[in-house]
């Protein structure tokens, strides 16, 4: 009957089992495949997470190197090659150049530090090419040099560039040698000193009359506020102008000794320049010539053939260029004044 065969179907609502659970007739479960990939996302998710420290890593260094390169490391210099030879046998080349300053006699004392604990160093090139400056830091170099030579007992070549005058010269003559190149300018043997009176400007142009309490005449000698009067003028030449100038000629006749007297280098001393073959016939240098004939030179001294030779360098830094300023229009304060009332003595070729 329709009915009895509407009873034995199973309702649609009737939820089917997938198969069966138990029984002799039981179908082993379905094992599901792997999903296609889940391999290669494994793989992937790896090599992201080692790019991932790779590049903090590359971060942490990159720091680190731009930290170096910003601040420097105090004291360290550069070798970079100009001649090469055998390491054994180094000749070292060390920098004047520029005005002679307190910085620059810095720069030096640390580049003859690092030749003298350099055992293989055999000779020493001072490469100058400076005008002169102070008077205090051109005698500190010529100072530096000479401690330099009667400690390390090797030979100390000057080798002249561009400009050498005055305290260029003066420096120059701390060494064993001195050659110059064919177009270089020397001498320049005396002190100059000035400074600026602003009495005028301050008075008729700003109406600021300066006035002065001291404790005796000579206290403010020179002074930036006035005209100076012929014994002030006379008062510099003898507490600054000429003891400076015997000190420059007595130290030319000593590092000239084997060349000139003392008489011989008063004559040449009346702050005249001299080109190198002038130079060389009044005997204010030994040889004319370039870097090759400088360090031909150390080398016959040493008593070697052949040479490696360096030159020390300091390493780039951004602060270089960060500590670079606009110039500001001069300010009249009281720091500004001072540097312009007072008198500087100096060994430097003026016309530079």
């Amino acid at each position: 009957m329709d009915f009895e065969q509407d009873s034995n179907m199973s309702s649609p609502m009737e939820p089917q089992p997938a198969g069966p659970i138990s029984g002799l007739n039981a179908s082993p479960p379905t094992i599901r495949p792997a999903r296609k990939g889940s391999g290669w996302r494994i793989f992937w998710g790896i090599v992201l997470a080692f790019s991932v420290m790779a590049n903090i890593a590359l971060v942490l260094m990159l720091i680190g190197v731009v930290a170096i390169f910003a601040t420097g490391q105090r004291g360290m210099l550069t070798e970079e090659v100009i001649r090469e030879g055998p390491s054994r046998n180094k000749i070292a080349v060390i920098t004047l150049q520029g005005i002679i300053h307190g910085q620059l006699s810095s720069d030096i004392y640390q580049q003859l530090k690092v030749a003298g604990r350099d055992r293989r160093v055999k000779g020493l090139i001072v490469r100058v090419n400076s005008p002169g400056g102070t008077v205090s830091a051109s005698d500190q170099i010529y100072k530096q040099i000479r401690e330099f030579r009667s400690k390390e007992n090797i030979p100390v070549v000057a080798f002249m560039q561009g400009v050498a005058a005055s305290g260029g010269y003066y420096t120059s003559v701390a060494c064993e040698k001195i050659i110059a190149e064919p177009t270089t300018i020397t001498g320049s043997i005396g002190v100059i000193s000035w400074y600026l009176v602003v009495q005028e400007l301050l008075e008729e142009k700003l109406g600021v009359l300066p006035v002065t309490v001291k404790s005796g005449p000579k206290k403010d000698w020179p002074s930036s506020f006035r005209q100076p009067a012929p014994e002030e003028l006379q008062y510099m030449q003898d507490k600054l102008i000429t003891p400076a100038y015997e000190r420059f000629v007595q130290i030319v006749a000593e590092g000239r000794k084997e060349t000139l007297d003392v008489n011989e280098v008063r004559r040449l001393a009346d702050g005249g320049i001299f080109g190198a073959q002038e130079a060389l016939d009044e005997k204010l240098i030994d040889g004319i010539g370039y870097l090759d004939e400088a360090v031909e030179s150390v080398k016959s001294l040493a008593g070697i053939d052949k040479a490696h030779v360096v030159e020390y360098r300091k390493p780039f830094t951004f602060t270089d260029i960060l500590s670079t300023r606009k110039p500001s229009l001069l300010k009249l304060d009281r720091n500004t004044l001072y540097e312009l009332g007072t008198p500087q003595v100096l060994y430097l070729w003026s016309a530079y």
